[in-house]
């Protein structure tokens, strides 16, 4: 079954969150990974925590979902990523 992140995301600082996010794209590529969509936010709807953006990312597979989470490549981003801006990361299968 296809798995999918959900990611809120608040940039603080704009300048180092670009470096974080040229190197993001080759880690994710390696595990199947791709974006489904980001965009910016809007509006609150229902007990929101708003954020400034979000991004939905796709992968072929659980396995493939998690074992890119927990990659020496990724894993070696997390400190930049969590020093730049301000995230909730969570994770799903889809329904088949």
């Amino acid at each position: 079954m296809t798995a999918f992140i959900i990611a809120t995301i608040t940039i603080r600082d704009r300048d180092r969150y670009q470096d974080y996010a040229e190197k993001f794209w080759p880690t994710l590529k390696a595990f199947e990974g791709n974006m489904l969509i980001r965009g910016n936010f809007v509006a609150a709807l229902k007990d929101v925590d708003p954020h400034d953006m979000a991004a939905i990312l796709h992968f072929p597979d659980r396995h493939a979902m998690l074992d890119w989470y927990a990659s020496p490549e990724y894993t070696a981003l997390m400190a930049l990523r969590d020093d730049v801006a301000d995230m909730r990361v969570t994770a799903y299968e889809a329904f088949e």
